[in-house]
Order: structure tokens, then C-alpha cells, then sequence
């Protein structure tokens, strides 16, 4: 499949500053609590083709910011990311393939926790520019649902109505800022 337009070969860097990693979850059934990873990096190496194409990203699970300091401490714990044997959650990409003209599916190998499970991301290329220091510059959105007991991610905390105080599904959401290597 023919890349995106104005995407080029060559190796994309991801631009930490105007790039986010976030991630939201359902309190006690009722609302949703967001939050973010503060140091991420990866590349997104385009190939002729999407199919030629990887994606390869982390981030230190220490850097969570969920606006609370207790709750972060707690994310960081053993009840979930286990930060302190796992520092890093990471992704692979194993397969690219097109959806559409600007819209693609990105299927890989993500790490959370020492535990590796195969994700497929929801893709939407949103285009090339050039910004004020002359650089090429791509945007990508995407997002997945998972599983965090499927990371071994398995507090359980249930309350007097049934509900779970941290739902099992989590969204992660992706806004990417390249920058043409």
C-alpha cells in the first residue's frame, strides 16, 4: 500500500514535547479518571510502503501523572505497573496494514509490566508540515482498548454495588508528533 501523502522513507523520531501518551480508566463505574506518561520516545521507520513500515516506542513507567500523587504512587506499585522491576512500557510493531487512505491499523507487541501481549492501534495519519525550524514534521492519532489483567495488573477492589473501583478496560490514546530524522 502506497504511504500516506507527503509521508516520506526514512526514519521519524517521536517529539516528546508535543506528543502524548494517555490513558483512561472508569472509577467506581461511574466516572473516568485520565492520565498521562510524562517521558516517552520511539521511531516510526517508514518504509516504500506501509507494509515496510515500524513502529518502535516507550515509556518510563515512573514519569505516570494521573494529577494525584497518591494514586500515581499507587499505579507505580506492585497492584499495577510494578515501575521498579519494569521501568519501561514499550511497543513493536509486527504489522501495518492500510484502512483506508489516511487511516491504518498497527498491530505490535506491547510490554507493560514484563508481560507482552499483541495490540492493535487504531491509526489516522493527519498529515506532513514543515515547522518554524524548518523541519519536516508528521501527525499520527491512535488508540487501542486493553486489558490490564491480561498485564497482570489484577487489584481488585469491588464496591458495595458490584462495581469495580478501576475498570478492567483501559484506553490508551496516542497524539504523535514526528520529526523527519
Amino acid at each position: 500500500t502506497a504511504l500516506p501523502q507527503g509521508l516520506t522513507a526514512g526514519t521519524w523520531n517521536i517529539d516528546p514535547i508535543h506528543s502524548e501518551f494517555t490513558f483512561t480508566a472508569r472509577h467506581a463505574g461511574v466516572s473516568k479518571v485520565r492520565g498521562h506518561f510524562e517521558e516517552i520516545a520511539g521511531s516510526v521507520n517508514v518504509g516504500e510502503t506501509l507494509e515496510d513500515s515500524a513502529v518502535s516506542a516507550e515509556a518510563s513507567a515512573n514519569s505516570i501523572n494521573t494529577r494525584n500523587e497518591q494514586r500515581d504512587g499507587h499505579l507505580k506499585s506492585g497492584d499495577f505497573f510494578l515501575a521498579e522491576e519494569h521501568p519501561k512500557l514499550s511497543f513493536k510493531s509486527t504489522a501495518i496494514k492500510a484502512d483506508g487512505a489516511d487511516e491504518f491499523e498497527t498491530v505490535g507487541e506491547l510490554t507493560m509490566r514484563g508481560v507482552t501481549k499483541e495490540v492493535a492501534f487504531a491509526t489516522e495519519f493527519a498529515g506532513v508540515a514543515t515547522d518554524p525550524n524548518g523541519n519536516q514534521v508528521a501527525g499520527l492519532s491512535a488508540t487501542a482498548t486493553v486489558n490490564r489483567k491480561d498485564f497482570g495488573m489484577s487489584f481488585e477492589a469491588v464496591l458495595g454495588g458490584g462495581e469495580l473501583l478501576v475498570s478492567d478496560k483501559i484506553k490508551i490514546e496516542l497524539e504523535l508528533e514526528l520529526v523527519k530524522a
